[in-house]
């Protein structure tokens, strides 16, 4: 069972919005403090009036003592959110790899380095973040972001392995497809590959409750990606070849 988060001090990044968004109204709902954290002042703002939170705009990569400050600091929950949608191939430029990989990974890594000394020193602490089913499998179109969600869910294991007997709590939350802006922004290989079975955030949200009730570290929004993760480690080939056939259907569309 989730322990009780009344009380609780809970920073969510990218909260401006969807995914985020939603997580931070469910956690102020169970009665958290939340920090509401993104790179739009206005966002985060209005998010944070909404939910009775306290707005921390600005870098995910560099919240956590802004954030710690903000809740008397104490953060016992972090959601590692925040990230970007870079799409491209091997031929994307340095600048979009970098941006990706400091997002999608390395704002995961600092935020650790400066909450898990403190959580393995009072046995406890959650950090929960947000992959994609693309950590697990992979997205046409979208090397960078393949690649980095690759490296966060990676991260996110490590973390879990490394300390669970220490007391600290992680959870990968990995959907595919939801209505967000980052799903608009994909264009038209979203739509070939994520719309038709497209979530909402607020489901995203639910998944991640019922998980951390039953102490789960992999969240599946879209409970069929098991199979896909599942036919992937038995038959590499196999789902190549499956992967094969949807990027040809999507260069024949472009």
């Amino acid at each position: 069972m989730v322990e009780a988060l009344q009380d609780a001090g809970v920073v969510v990044t990218g909260a401006g919005g969807g995914i985020g968004a939603a997580l931070a109204r469910r956690f102020a709902g169970a009665g958290a403090r939340v920090v509401v954290n993104d790179l739009d002042a206005g966002k985060a703002e209005a998010v944070a009036e909404e939910i009775g939170g306290i707005a921390v705009p600005g870098d995910a990569s560099t919240v956590v003592g802004a954030a710690r400050d903000a809740l008397g600091g104490v953060v016992d929950v972090y959601c590692a959110n925040a990230g970007v949608g870079s799409g491209g191939s091997e031929a994307a430029g340095e600048d979009v790899w970098a941006l990706a990989w400091d997002v999608n990974v390395m704002a995961h890594v600092r935020a650790a380095q400066e909450l898990v000394p403190g959580w393995l020193e009072r046995g406890s602490g959650r950090f929960v973040s947000t992959v994609s089913a693309a950590g697990l499998l992979t997205m046409i179109g979208a090397a960078p972001y393949s690649v980095t969600k690759h490296g966060a869910y990676a991260f996110a294991e490590w973390l879990e392995l490394t300390y669970r007997h220490r007391g600290i709590k992680v959870h990968a939350i990995c959907p595919q497809g939801v209505r967000t802006d980052m799903l608009t922004a994909s264009g038209s290989a979203g739509d070939l590959v994520l719309q038709p079975t497209a979530i909402e955030p607020d489901d995203v949200a639910d998944a991640l409750f019922k998980g951390m009730a039953e102490d789960r570290f992999l969240i599946l929004p879209h409970p069929e990606v098991a199979g896909y993760y599942q036919g992937r480690a038995a038959d590499p080939d196999r789902w190549l070849g499956t992967m094969n056939h949807i990027q040809q259907k999507w260069e024949a569309t472009r």
